[in-house]
């Protein structure tokens, strides 16, 4: 459950304030850039606890070559044959890069496990290599940042309801996120068995609560920027060049070519 419900932020205060992280999201990423680092952040939790939007600000503003979003789609019949963490280790970044995981390996200690998407020896066996995996990730210079983002059931079914009646949202539902609704207590216990193998000093879980979606985005993205040791990096000195002089050229007639409607004009 989420904890106790506050005061709503405004629409200003909680818009001036992801301004100001967002702003410091891109020096961190300048930092990422500039010393080689390599930094991933995987997002977890519940369907609908708020992970994609989320993400959609933390990236909001950063450079798509540096910071990239990795959402992997269900394994193909090839990599259901291979050793279980080998798909991810292919998105991890190289030096200078960011990667966010919208959902990760934790698949198997949520939805594979608690929908029989695996087996029970699969499921013990991840539960038994995933801390020594991470602590080898660690152990090799990757700044590792784990957020479980932690919604309560009245919330999620609300949240469920609400996609539901919107076509612009009806997209990021499916049978098996209605699903869960009915199996809310078999995912807590394998959230709570996860946390109990996977909650390392190396890699530790932080916990977002996200009954309230602005809350939780300027609290996990305050946090992520308080655990990394960035710093600002001067940005190179640029001057804008003057435009020369026309040497003829003249440009092809608009008759020639074909131009998309002007469908903004009628409205």
């Amino acid at each position: 459950m989420a904890g106790k419900a506050r005061e709503k932020l405004s629409r200003k205060v909680y818009e001036d304030e992801l301004l100001r992280l967002q702003t410091e999201l891109v020096k961190l990423q300048e930092w990422v850039r500039s010393e080689g680092a390599r930094l991933v952040v995987v997002f977890e939790g519940r369907d609908a606890a708020g992970k994609g939007g989320t993400i959609k600000r933390v990236a909001e503003h950063l450079n798509p070559r540096v910071a990239r979003i990795a959402a992997l789609p269900k394994p193909s019949d090839r990599e259901r044959t291979q050793w279980y963490f080998q798909r991810y280790v292919e998105h991890l970044p190289a030096a200078g890069e960011i990667v966010l995981f919208d959902r990760s390996w934790y698949n198997r200690a949520g939805v594979e496990h608690v929908m029989g998407f695996c087996t029970k020896e699969e499921h013990q066996l991840f539960l038994r290599q995933c801390p020594i995996f991470e602590r080898m990730l660690v152990e090799d210079g990757i700044l590792l940042r784990k957020y479980w983002f932690s919604v309560s059931d009245t919330e999620q079914q609300d949240r469920f309801r609400r996609r539901l009646e919107d076509p612009l949202r009806r997209w990021k539902l499916s049978a098996m996120d209605l699903e869960s609704l009915t199996r809310w207590e078999a995912y807590s216990r394998a959230k709570d068995e996860m946390m109990v193998h996977t909650d390392i000093a190396e890699a530790p879980w932080y916990i977002v609560e996200s009954d309230d979606k602005k809350r939780a985005r300027l609290n996990m993205i305050a946090h992520l920027l308080d655990t990394v040791p960035y710093q600002d990096v001067p940005p190179p000195v640029l001057t804008l060049p003057e435009r020369p002089e026309s040497t003829g050229y003249v440009r092809t007639p608009r008759e020639l070519q074909t131009y998309v409607p002007d469908h903004a004009a009628g409205l």
